[in-house]
This record gives C-alpha cells, structure tokens and sequence, in this order.
C-alpha cells in the first residue's frame, strides 16, 4: 500500500450493500476457546488481519496445530483439552490489545513460564489492573514496563480456586480474559469488579461465546459479579463469526455523511457485538435505520448534533466524530475516557485531527465536544491506529483534499478496507486513490 492515499469525493449519495469481513472481537474469543477446547473445531468467517495472526501464530507457539484456509475464510484448530503442549514460550504480539489481555489472563491460569511483548506502542498501554487480578489468585505474574505496561513475564504454577477484585473502568478486556480463563482453574472462580464497568457488550459477548464452546458464566444483572465453576473443559465447536460491527459503523456512517442508503449484511438484533449500537447513534442524528433478519440499513444524511455517552460502542467514536463534522449544531461525546489508552489517544490525537479540517473542538478527560465550522483539505496523521485512518477517510468522501498517511495501518483489523470504500461509494479511480 502506499504511504499515502487520497480520498476522492463520493459522486453522490450511496446506494449500496456489503458484508464486512468476520468480527474481530469474536475471532480473537474463539480462536483461544478453540485451542483450550478438547477435540477439533473449525471456524468460518474468521478475520485475515495483523491482531487475529497475532493470536494465531501465539497460539502456534504454544503447541497448538492450526491450519488456515484463507480463501474461504476458515480455520481449523486442533485443541488441548485445557494443557497446552508447551509449557513455556516466547510471544510477540505486536499492538494487539485482545491477544496480550486474554493470553495474559489464560496463562496466568494455566502455568508455566511465559513472556509476552509487542511493539513500542504496546509497552505504553497498562496491563496493571490484570496482572493485579492475577496476583490474587497467587499467579507470579509481572508488568516489566514503567506504568505498570508489557512486556508481561509469567512463571507460575496451575492457578486454584479463589475470588478476584479486577478493576473495570480500564479495559473490559481485563475481564473477558479472566473470564475466559477461569475454566481452567482446578477450584471455583468468583470474579467482582471494582468501580464501574465499561464496554458491557463485549463482556456479554465472551459469555456467550463461552457458552458456544461449553462453558456457562454465572452474573448477576449489572455484571458486577460472576461465578464459573473450575476444572471445567471447553468443547470442540464448528463456530461461525459475524461480520465485524466496528468496521460496518464506516459504511453507515459513509451513508450519514454522503446521503443515500448502506445496507450491512450479516448483522442483526441478535448480533453478539455491542457496535451494532453506532446506528441508534445515527437515527438520533436524524437517520433512518431499518432492521431485518440479516441486515441492517441506515439511510442519510445524518442532519443534527447530539449529547451522547459511548461508553458502551467506544470503538465507534471517531466514526461518529466524522459524520459530526457535517450536522447542525454540536455533538458532545462523554465517558469514553478510556479511549485514551487504546492504540493511540482516541480523545487527544482524534482532537488534533478534527481541527485540520477545521473545526472547533473541545477536548475533555472522557470525550470532546465537536463544533462544525466550514471545512477544508487536511492531511491526516493515523497515529498506527487503524480506526483514525478508516474513520476519518469517511470525511473525504464528502470533502475534497483529503488524503491519509500511513494507510497500511488498517491491516491491524480490515486489510482491505480502502478498496472496499471505494467500491462501496462506486469511485471511479484507475490510481491507487480510494
């Protein structure tokens, strides 16, 4: 890919269909499942991207035998009941915050000598509030970074029975990756978060994508408090993924901004993943959203501001920040301040971004508020986060002169996602431009 693209105006409003490659979210859930699972699963609709070769090549590590059929997006993994043949490992794990957070966890459980690291950015996001569950349940588990962040280095013996106090105002992933561990305790497993929980959703998602390899959660209503019974074994499951919800927030969102209608195939109300909210989002911006069996619909353009909490769809807050640049009146985001400590600053590094094109933005300790104001050409700074290219590229669509650096970042999660754009709003362009 090139260092940079520039991003060509849609010629007019959209009217167009798609389904998004497999979830993220739930490809780096079941591929661990399928490893800890006794017996052989295989899953369709897996993602080809930089954090889903992470987990697998980590897991390769670890002894387990996997075999990858890209071109009908399958893979086969044959699973340990529960014993990794490979009791200790050097793992790299690049930037990918699901790989560190859940194999942390799950080894920690496990036992046997292990280190974990990725690239720089990596050592800068905190692991502490895990690594500190861990210690409770007597795991000899260390953040070797300033910060309490990665590498993580692990030596520890087969964890027992036990409660856990894990913060959840950081990352919901801390708690999906106990969760997802816990089975593998030889005693009972009570989990009780400390503060507030963030990302709800994605909890509710690791429940049940456990379930779908058998294993049940006990929680009470709030998800404050959980129960999983040790010593228990996952099942082997033939597992079909989703299409990913963050990434089908970009084709709603094009429609918000241009006009016209995008239609995403694959997704529903009984959709595993909580970005399947981005569009209530849209309809209080004054789109039209219609639901069906297999699809969901948004049609635009999205036409006011609003006042919302995204704590619950924070991965869809620059998607959102760049259809507020095109309403009437100001759109305030809040309680997302966990966003500051995600692949970039998503408050701090979106801000800067957002005033290139010119408008008026206030930055707070959980979100920002956007102020539109006549826009301009901007060259985009993407920060290695592939959700600042793919989101602000939607600003392109509608402005021209728009271009994006660093656009090889989005392998992170949606290798082809430019070309995909620019199938999408039917761009005609014979260079690399999308």
């Amino acid at each position: 890919m090139p260092d940079i693209i520039n991003i060509q105006p849609a010629a007019g409003p959209i009217q167009s269909t798609i389904r998004p490659p497999g979830s993220k979210s739930i490809t780096n859930r079941a591929l661990p499942l399928a490893a800890m699972a006794a017996g052989r699963s295989v899953l369709t609709g897996v993602l080809n991207s930089d954090d889903t070769q992470y987990m697998i090549e980590s897991l390769r590590r670890l002894g387990i035998q996997i075999e990858t059929d890209w071109d009908r997006d399958r893979v086969t993994v044959d699973g340990c009941g529960g014993q990794f043949p490979n009791s200790s490992a050097e793992l790299f794990i690049g930037n990918s915050g699901t790989t560190i957070r859940f194999l942390t966890a799950i080894l920690g459980f496990h036992g046997g000598t292990f280190r974990l690291e990725g690239i720089d950015r990596m050592h800068e996001r905190p692991i502490g509030a895990l690594v500190d569950a861990l210690v409770q349940i007597e795991a000899n588990v260390k953040a070797e970074s300033a910060g309490d962040c990665p590498p993580v280095s692990i030596e520890s013996d087969r964890a027992g029975g036990g409660t856990i106090k894990v913060k959840g105002n950081v990352s919901s992933q801390y708690l999906s990756g106990l969760l997802m561990a816990a089975p593998l305790a030889s005693g009972g497993i009570t989990i009780e978060i400390d503060g507030p929980l963030i990302s709800k959703p994605y909890v509710t998602m690791t429940i049940e994508v456990m379930k779908s390899f058998g294993v049940q959660v006990q929680s009470n209503e709030s998800l404050s408090h959980f129960q999983i019974a040790g010593d228990q074994a996952y099942a082997a499951n033939d597992y079909e993924i989703e299409p990913d919800a963050s990434a089908a927030s970009y084709f709603w969102g094009a429609a918000a901004i241009c006009g016209g209608t995008a239609t995403v195939q694959g997704l529903g109300r009984d959709s595993l993943q909580g970005d399947v909210g981005f569009v209530d989002c849209m309809q209080q911006m004054g789109c039209e959203v219609t639901w069906a069996a297999d699809g969901i619909t948004v049609a635009g353009p999205a036409k006011v501001g609003i006042d919302i909490d995204m704590s619950n769809v924070s991965d869809t807050v620059q998607t959102l920040a760049s259809v507020a640049l095109f309403v009437d009146g100001s759109t305030t985001v809040r309680n997302v301040a966990h966003n500051r400590v995600k692949e970039t600053d998503r408050i701090g590094n979106l801000a800067i971004e957002l005033r290139k094109f010119g408008a008026k933005v206030d930055e707070h300790p959980d979100g920002l508020t956007i102020h539109p104001r006549p826009l301009g050409p901007a060259t985009i700074e993407t920060y290695d986060d592939h959700r600042m290219a793919m989101s602000l590229a939607l600003v392109g669509l509608k402005q021209s002169g728009v271009e994006i650096l660093d656009p090889g970042c989005v392998a992170k999660t949606y290798p082809n996602y430019f070309a995909d754009l620019q199938k999408f709003v039917s761009v005609s362009d014979e260079s690399s431009n999308a």
